[in-house]
């Protein structure tokens, strides 16, 4: 009898803790995992570990390395966790039940807290490798969030984008000592890689956006061409970098030229021929990030040309 009642009492006790709701370690982990998402960290990863890259072709020692590193990341940070604080009545609208903050995942006040403590981290994080570097980078991370404040609902929506990312090479190579200019075929191919990630980025949910009355140049241009723009943004964007440095490029040059051309050619066909795939796809944004790794890898093999 007594054995019976404990079994009884055992099962009541479980039942009541499945009542209360999930354990406190998964209440506890799917808040920091939603903020992690809200941050979209694969596009702010991917634009560190390039700046990152860049630093190191262009002779920055490890301490100038992790500097550029950790005020790339903290700006891709705010940017990212604003954009999704400022999109969340839209994101709710649509029933984006991917974004963190829609699904209710995390919090609006944690994610506007987090994304403010991110910029205010990036300020001494960006000067600290000299007042023109970091005004270089500050005046980009200033550009990402005019985006996230309205500019992307506007004909100038690639601009921020441009400014970003054109700003980004000057960013590192002004942190060198005696902070020498960028040369100029440097900072377009930025600006041109930057354009080509709007576009890419934008793709997938060119509907949704003018369904919410976002009007940027890609959603004016529509799926098709702007899937065509983008191709050759990012191929403009490897070409400048393949003619810009002086000297004869080489066979591995070549190869990185043709491998890029293959994956603007990526970009461009989902949009092209919508039937073959899913218009909502990130194929686009896929071989986006894939161009740019290839483009850092022919930066950090010739190097001694970004100063």
């Amino acid at each position: 009898m007594l054995s019976k009642v404990g079994k009884v009492g055992k099962v009541s006790s479980l039942g009541e803790e499945s009542a209360k709701g999930p354990a406190p370690r998964a209440r506890t982990v799917a808040p920091v995992l939603g903020l992690l998402l809200a941050a979209h960290p694969a596009p702010a990863g991917a634009v560190t570990a390039l700046s990152t890259a860049l630093a190191a072709a262009s002779g920055r020692d490890l301490r100038g390395c992790l500097l550029v590193a950790l005020a790339v990341l903290a700006g891709q940070l705010s940017v990212g966790w604003s954009n999704d604080c400022i999109d969340l009545r839209r994101d709710l609208d649509a029933e984006r039940r991917d974004k963190p903050l829609a699904s209710g995942t995390v919090r609006a006040h944690v994610v506007a807290t987090a994304a403010g403590g991110a910029l205010a981290l990036c300020v001494p994080l960006s000067l600290a490798s000299g007042v023109l570097a970091g005004s270089a980078h500050l005046i980009g991370v200033a550009a990402a969030w005019t985006y996230n404040l309205g500019v992307k609902a506007t004909l100038f929506s690639w601009l921020p984008y441009a400014i970003g990312f054109g700003l980004l090479p000057a960013f590192v190579v002004l942190g060198l000592p005696g902070h020498p200019w960028p040369p100029l075929w440097l900072v377009a191919a930025g600006a041109l890689l930057g354009v080509g990630a709007h576009v890419t980025n934008v793709l997938p949910d060119i509907d949704t956006d003018l369904a919410a009355g976002i009007r940027g140049l890609p959603q004016r241009l529509g799926r098709k061409r702007s899937g065509v723009a983008a191709a050759v943004a990012l191929l403009g964007a490897s070409s400048v970098l393949f003619l810009g440095p002086p000297g004869p490029q080489g066979l591995t040059g070549r190869l990185g030229l043709a491998v890029t051309a293959a994956l603007a050619l990526a970009v461009a066909l989902p949009a092209a021929l919508p039937t073959v795939g899913n218009p909502r796809s990130r194929l686009p944004f896929l071989a986006t990030l894939g161009l740019a790794g290839v483009d850092a890898t022919l930066l950090v093999l010739r190097g001694s040309h970004l100063a």
